[in-house]
């Protein structure tokens, strides 16, 4: 039986998601975007705008929905604060994996977390909440991944790599193993990442050096 989902996203992460939730047996029933430029990414479902529509949408509900927010990249927190509002309205947030993901059966993996095509999760590892792993991304053993992480495609965490809350590590990087990554920091596509970063830090190169801060 199909279980109705809304999506709040309208871009790239909201179409990949809607490549494959279907035949997981979820039907998205509507899609939410806070900027009103967004086209809708499905022709036949309806795309509305903010938190307002939202809560008209809602309101003529019986019960809501799961829901899932499909917002990617370095904003990590803003995914986890749309992940909030829609548990206050009371939506399930169920984890979603493509069904060519592996992730091996002791990992846990926290509420609204989405796993793409062909990534790989390894014996002994944490995944938060609200975490993206993008296509091909591989996280090997003993790695924690914090709430609002964002893996990008063909990442690869070697062990017991640790990635702090809302960080992303762009398409391509590696992690070389037992480095930690600090919470809202940024890795460049393509960086080698050998060291520790700090907290709200942007890095890239190989190997990845610190560029400049984020702002807090």
């Amino acid at each position: 039986m199909e279980r109705d989902l809304i999506l709040w996203g309208g871009t790239g992460q909201a179409r990949v998601l809607g490549e494959f939730l279907p035949a997981a047996g979820w039907r998205i029933v509507a899609v939410f975007d806070n900027d009103p430029a967004v086209p809708a990414p499905f022709p036949s479902i309806p795309m509305l705008n903010g938190t307002d529509a939202f809560q008209n949408w809602m309101a003529g509900r019986h019960s809501p929905p799961a829901a899932l927010v499909a917002v990617g990249g370095d904003r990590g927190e803003d995914r986890l604060r749309l992940h909030g509002l829609l548990l206050e309205a009371g939506c399930a947030m169920p984890v979603v994996r493509h069904p060519t993901a592996h992730v091996a059966s002791d990992v846990p993996v926290g509420d609204g977390s989405q796993i793409l095509g062909m990534a790989f999760v390894g014996t002994g590892s944490r995944i938060g909440r609200s975490v993206i792993l993008n296509t091909g991304a591989r996280v090997d053993h003993d790695c924690d991944i914090a709430d609002g992480v964002h893996l990008g495609p063909g990442v690869t965490l070697c062990g017991t790599v640790t990635v702090g809350r809302s960080s992303f590590v762009a398409a391509g990087a590696v992690v070389l193993p037992r480095v930690r990554i600090g919470s809202g920091s940024l890795v460049g596509a393509g960086s080698v990442v050998t060291r520790d970063l700090p907290d709200k830090v942007v890095a890239y190169g190989n190997p990845a050096r610190i560029i400049r801060s984020r702002p807090a």
